[in-house]
């Protein structure tokens, strides 16, 4: 990636909206670093569930996550995560943790701390996408290519059924999905692109056609 021009690609989007299988994609495809950045908020999760933390009380979470310590790896096709030495990448995808995580996410003092480790580690990788739900707004929002990812709720909620294999029911994939997009809303706006930001939905677009719309938007002499 050295010898290739700096570029960063932000995705932003509610979930099942396709972030993950896309920014993976296009890192794939123009050899680049990817950065989950919501991953790191289920890692956060794992480790306060882990040690029993208080889930209501903000100063407890905020007290766990200042000592997690998070190692992000970053090839798209093997992503991981690490907590503290424990290889919790699978774990963090578990029901458990998506019923979990709001508590983390709106957290403040929580989003302040992650966006300042995300703001490191892209800043480590200048040919990096990173994709979450305020990575176009807060964390990067100089990056050359700024996307919101969206879709409608019953494809975002029949995509998150497939991803789980059918290990959890659709009324609590449903009501996963709509309960986390009403607690994040009252964090970040991800309903609709700031000034700058592509709008794309994917609602009924398959997995190479909305890669291809991203890498569309990438200027030549950067891919």
């Amino acid at each position: 990636m050295a010898d290739k021009p700096a570029l960063v690609i932000a995705i932003d989007g509610p979930s099942g909206a396709g972030k993950s299988s896309t920014a993976r994609g296009v890192a794939c495809r123009l050899s680049m670093a990817y950065l989950d950045t919501g991953a790191m908020y289920r890692a956060i999760s794992w480790a306060c569930l882990t040690d029993g933390v208080d889930p209501t009380s903000h100063s407890a979470l905020f007290a766990r996550a200042e000592t997690a310590d998070l190692q992000m790896g970053l090839d798209p096709r093997h992503p991981t995560i690490i907590v503290d030495g424990h290889d919790v990448t699978r774990e963090i995808r578990d029901p458990r943790i998506s019923d979990a995580v709001s508590a983390v996410a709106t957290t403040p003092e929580i989003r302040t701390l992650l966006t300042s480790h995300m703001r490191q580690i892209i800043n480590r990788n200048p040919r990096i996408v990173a994709e979450g739900r305020d990575v176009t707004t807060q964390v990067w929002p100089q990056a050359r290519v700024r996307v919101l990812l969206v879709a409608d709720a019953e494809t975002r909620i029949a995509r998150r059924e497939a991803q789980l294999l059918g290990k959890v029911d659709r009324h609590r994939v449903s009501s996963s999905i709509v309960d986390r997009d009403r607690k994040d809303s009252t964090m970040s706006e991800f309903d609709k692109p700031a000034p700058g930001v592509t709008l794309i939905d994917s609602t009924y677009l398959d997995l190479g056609q909305v890669i291809d719309q991203v890498v569309g938007l990438v200027p030549t002499e950067l891919r």
